[in-house]
């Protein structure tokens, strides 16, 4: 065993000094049952019992109405969601901890029953032909509306403007889910984006709409104040599969990405098995990890042994656990005692309510 466990030491991102290497991971809860899309005491609870996490990252938040893909997902584009976010940072700074929201567009994964009928927006007006989560259950996806260059610029705009939000909200930054085959994945990817304009055919071209987003929020907030989060060898989910240039565009985003000084990289090993896949790159953090100069996290439902050992590996800086938070809310105390680790109940992740969410009992 390690005399110090890796993971819970003290490490400093941008200007921000975190207690343990332990994150937790962004994960939607669908909670904000309310008609303005808010979180309520209820969420500040559920994110203040894992204030012990030396980083939460939010569930997904919409930066505008076009943006939501989801029921009962929160915004951060309205004064009243910025008063409920209010809330949870207090909830979680007063107990020492620190807190991102992470900013969220589905792009064509959403329904129009999720927008008063209109389609959804996407890079291009193609179906991924998987299904959305509507309030009368799920539903397939259509055919997208393809942006404009005035919907981009306008999307740009809600991505700033929810950055402003976040800063006013009291957040100690943001993520950019530019990942999980959403909106951003949607402008890398050539099976989802076959513009001829400035935004698509090569892959600078591709790549482009996340840097404009990366400079317009940096106009508001604070740069080391920024996170990002891609998922590399995504495939054959929400309509997004993996060809021969996949890999070369998320090395050139990863490789400019070094020209900001962002907080960290968040990057996802693959959620499927790619090993056999052509073109997919199976091993994410040793691939990208010489690649990127800055903070670097990763995500691959880790176990607490597995997690140690890629800080001890020097494969990452930051390990982001997800479903382990939802059970266990005091998990780094239980890390430091190797103490019992609790199951969680997968039919409450999306239901209304304390239960299943912020009713698992901390250790003594």
């Amino acid at each position: 065993m390690f005399k110090v466990q890796p993971l819970l030491k003290e490490i400093t991102i941008g200007d921000l000094t975190l207690k343990n290497r332990i994150v937790m991971a962004p994960m939607t809860r669908n909670r904000a049952n309310n008609p303005e899309s808010r979180p309520t005491e209820l969420q500040a609870k559920y994110y203040g019992q894992r204030s012990s996490a030396g980083l939460i990252i939010t569930c997904g938040s919409q930066v505008s109405k076009d943006a939501v893909g989801y029921i009962n997902t929160p915004g951060i584009y309205s004064e009243p969601q910025v008063e409920g976010w209010k809330l949870v940072t207090d909830a979680v700074h007063k107990r020492e901890g620190k807190i991102f929201i992470q900013l969220w567009h589905v792009g064509r994964m959403s329904h129009p029953d999720l927008h008063n009928g209109e389609l959804p927006l996407a890079p291009s007006a193609i179906n991924p032909k998987s299904k959305s989560f509507t309030f009368e259950g799920f539903k397939d996806t259509v055919t997208p509306k393809a942006m404009t260059n005035d919907d981009i610029k306008q999307t740009i705009q809600d991505f700033k403007n929810a950055a402003s939000n976040a800063m006013k909200a009291g957040f100690d930054g943001v993520e950019i889910h530019s990942s999980n085959g959403y909106l951003f994945h949607q402008f890398f990817s050539r099976c989802s984006n076959n513009r001829t304009d400035e935004y698509g055919g090569s892959i600078e071209n591709r790549a482009r709409f996340l840097f404009e987003v990366i400079d317009a929020m940096k106009e508001v907030m604070p740069e080391n104040r920024i996170g990002a989060r891609l998922n590399p060898s995504f495939h054959d989910i929400f309509g997004i599969t993996v060809d021969e240039e996949t890999i070369p565009t998320f090395e050139y985003i990863v490789e400019k990405l070094n020209n900001y000084n962002l907080a960290y990289l968040h990057l996802s090993e693959p959620f499927t098995n790619v090993t056999n896949v052509p073109f997919a790159e199976p091993n994410i953090a040793k691939h990208f990890r010489p690649l990127y100069k800055g903070c670097l996290m990763i995500n691959s439902e880790f176990t607490q042994e597995k997690g140690n050992r890629v800080l001890q590996e020097n494969l990452t800086d930051l390990v982001a656990f997800g479903k382990l938070f939802i059970s266990n809310p005091d998990l780094p105390k239980r890390f430091e005692l190797n103490g019992e680790i609790a199951r969680w109940d997968k039919h409450t992740f999306y239901t209304p309510g304390e239960k299943g969410y912020s009713d698992y009992p901390s250790l003594p």
